[in-house]
């Protein structure tokens, strides 16, 4: 597989290409290219599967790049670069096949996802290609494809499409059209079930005299355009979109948003563009919704002055009033966002990443035992990219609250002994020096009434503990592409790597290599 990398900054293309690991991915051949023309040269030339470029470059855009690029090479996968927060260039990339758009400075472990991404896209294309044996259904996917650009600058690629559909399927007009997006959380492991799906509701539609075309965009998104030549009211779409969502009942959770209906084939883009519309609100539903303009319009804006008061208090209650407050309070705050409008995804998540660091800070101040999953701003934004709805996010934010607490009456009745050596061990277990001596002298204790006294108040040995708690810090440590493995095992306090790889699969059952292989693959 073969990626163009194009960037006006040299810096940023030599570091990623130092820093990826592109043999994992499956990519054996990188080309560079410094300005969006050269990048377009580069791209006729060597046909490129994946283009990451920058927005904003010399001489041509990497928008208009890839909309030139498009045209000969209509399957490539794009990845998006910007130092730049452009609402017009985000828009814009939408309209294009861009499996993400990655902000600058560039996070390597966000990039190694996507890439992976990328590369699993252009599987599936290549998938699809072999499978799809009759020129009917090649002309089909690639007109769904056109129909979710815009019609005056893609109109003679999508004409020619539509006669060539003709051709195939006489009696198939596209009078009335009405985009339906399926947003999924994962893909389909097996690539032939969308096209069982798309059989499935094809039979469904027939008695209705309608049909359908469909495409896949951005990896997650299905989109399906229901035509035919009479206009399906209200109930009829709801029906549709209600057949749908059955179909994908065993893929996991997922949102359906119905775009408004037009008329001609001109207008098919603002079917699809108002779906898209209504997907952006779609994180503040639980998975499963059908998202319709009637959906959004009846939904209330979010009174950002309460939220705001809401997190304050939740954040006093952490510290000062207990769980019953705390939970009481928790519990409240899903009805000032569930259903409704007016807050991006986004700006949700950056409330809540202030309530997961302010339980990690408590933590902190308090000298407990850290929870590894709120260790530092990497995990937490983590717990938020993973998150496909606002439920699952508050359902974890929770869950790690009543962790908290349930950490502080254990540490109420715990020996006071025992707690002091915790938080040794969690301050010092980077140190090579340390040892249960070392914690000892600490705790101004004997090495055997220490040792004694931590395995009957926590049934396991001070060197187990010790030996554990450095491998959870290694597996976190690990999820990062970023830190090498020997750096790893220098600042869990292990000088020799050899034996720092042996204790991890013996903990793990895998080298720590092959750990960060498994995460990075999920």
């Amino acid at each position: 597989m073969t990626i163009l990398i194009v960037d006006d900054e040299s810096l940023t293309r030599e570091g990623l290409i130092a820093s990826v690991d592109w043999t994992s991915l499956g990519i054996d051949e990188i080309y560079q290219a410094d300005d969006g023309q050269s990048g377009l040269a580069m791209a006729k030339e060597h046909q490129p599967d994946i283009v990451l470029c920058d927005i904003r470059m010399p001489r041509m855009t990497g928008i208009e790049m890839l909309e030139q690029i498009e045209g000969f090479q209509p399957d490539v996968v794009a990845i998006f670069m910007s130092g730049y927060s452009d609402k017009e260039y985000l828009k814009a990339a939408i309209q294009l096949k861009a499996i993400n758009y990655i902000e600058k400075p560039i996070e390597i472990l966000e990039m190694q996802q996507t890439l992976q991404k990328a590369v699993e896209q252009c599987a599936r294309q290549r998938l699809l290609r072999n499978s799809e044996g009759q020129m009917d259904s090649q002309t089909a996917a690639q007109l769904a494809y056109r129909f979710t650009m815009p019609y005056a600058a893609h109109k003679g690629p999508i004409e020619g499409l539509v006669r060539q559909y003709h051709a195939n399927n006489g009696k198939q007009k596209f009078k009335y059209i009405t985009t339906f997006i399926v947003k999924l959380q994962s893909v389909p492991e097996d690539p032939q079930i969308l096209k069982e799906i798309e059989e499935a509701l094809q039979g469904y539609l027939l008695p209705m005299h309608l049909n359908v075309i469909y495409t896949e965009k951005r990896v997650y998104h299905i989109i399906f355009h229901v035509f035919g030549e009479l206009t399906p009211n209200e109930g009829t779409r709801t029906m549709i979109a209600e057949q749908i969502a059955k179909l994908f009942r065993g893929c996991g959770a997922f949102y359906i948003a119905v775009g408004d209906t037009v008329e001609g084939i001109a207008n098919v883009y603002h079917s699809y563009e108002s779906a898209v519309i209504y997907l952006q609100d779609s994180f503040f539903f639980e998975p499963g919704k059908i998202l319709t303009r009637q959906t959004i319009e009846e939904c209330k804006d979010i009174d950002q002055s309460k939220v705001k008061d809401a997190i304050a208090k939740i954040k006093s209650a952490v510290e000062d009033k207990g769980e019953e407050a705390t939970i009481s309070l928790l519990e409240k705050i899903p009805e000032l966002f569930i259903g409704r409008r007016g807050l991006l995804q986004n700006q949700a998540k950056a409330i809540y990443y202030e309530l997961f660091l302010n339980l990690y800070n408590v933590r902190v101040a308090k000298q407990m035992i850290p929870d590894f999953a709120l260790e530092n701003q990497e995990n937490i934004m983590d717990i938020m990219d993973n998150c496909f709805s606002y439920m699952q996010m508050h359902r974890i934010l929770v869950e790690k609250t009543e962790a908290y607490f349930a950490d502080i009456k254990e540490n109420s009745s715990e020996n006071p002994t025992v707690s002091i050596i915790r938080e040794f061990i969690a301050s010092n277990y980077g140190d090579a020096n340390l040892s249960v001596k070392s914690i000892s002298e600490y705790a101004n204790l004997s090495v055997s009434y220490a040792c004694t006294l931590f395995k009957n108040e926590t049934g396991t040995t001070l060197n187990q503990y010790i030996t554990d708690f450095r491998m959870r810090k290694a597996k976190q440590l690990l999820a990062d592409p970023r830190n090498k493995v020997n750096e790893v095992s220098e600042r869990i306090g292990y000088n020799d790597g050899n034996y720092f790889a042996k204790s991890f699969r013996k903990f793990t059952g895998l080298s720590p290599s092959e750990y960060r292989e498994q995460v990075i693959r999920t």
